[in-house]
């Protein structure tokens, strides 16, 4: 098979790129699972240990950019093709024009740009193919890399939670985030020219 050619690939940028996930992916889903900490950040809670059976039961659901429960999951590859992570789209409700984004990146590559290189992909898709509206994040107060990460993109506080989480015997608050689309052009507005997609501005 011929070799392809990602000149004008919609799904990446000048770091990341965005595949399908495939029932192989299995195993990155496994091994993060051993990330107590990543796991609390992300889902709030601690999760039984994880099997092999049942990450490759769930990457079966979602190969091939399959939606469940109006979730598409997506593998984060670097350009050279190291799978950094999986990014979940998640509509929320498209008849208020309402999504979501999640990711999580294996800890050796977090710090790297890669999270908000792929947010940047899943944003246009949302707010400029998708014509939503709104994406909107709820992050635990002490997960200081996914504040600076939603704030670097734009997405303005509109509220806290307080004592909404319990977690390791103490209740935490839930910061929320928004970014409308009137927000997102505003934001990318200053970078127009440096952008890859000029068709947007």
């Amino acid at each position: 098979m011929r070799e392809a050619a990602y000149e004008n690939y919609f799904w990446q940028n000048e770091k990341i790129r965005l595949r399908p996930w495939r029932e192989e992916d299995w195993e990155c889903l496994y091994n993060t699972g051993f990330d107590t900490s990543l796991g609390r950040l992300a889902g709030y809670r601690v999760s039984f240990p994880p099997t092999a059976s049942e990450a490759k039961e769930y990457s079966k659901e979602v190969e091939n950019c399959k939606t469940k429960d109006g979730r598409t999951v997506f593998a984060m590859e670097t350009l050279d093709g190291v799978h950094v992570g999986r990014i979940i789209f998640s509509l929320d409700e498209e008849r208020h024009g309402t999504f979501g984004i999640g990711l999580r990146i294996a800890k050796e590559y977090q710090g790297k740009g890669y999270g908000i290189s792929a947010m940047k992909i899943l944003l246009q898709y949302g707010f400029m193919e998708r014509r939503l509206n709104k994406c909107s994040a709820t992050v635990l107060e002490t997960n200081e890399g996914s504040i600076k990460l939603h704030k670097k993109l734009g997405y303005d506080q509109e509220g806290l939670l307080k004592e909404s989480i319990y977690m390791n015997g103490s209740y935490h608050n839930e910061i929320c985030f928004g970014l409308t689309k009137t927000m997102y052009l505003k934001s990318i507005s200053n970078t127009c020219e440096k952008s890859e997609h000029r068709e947007y501005c």
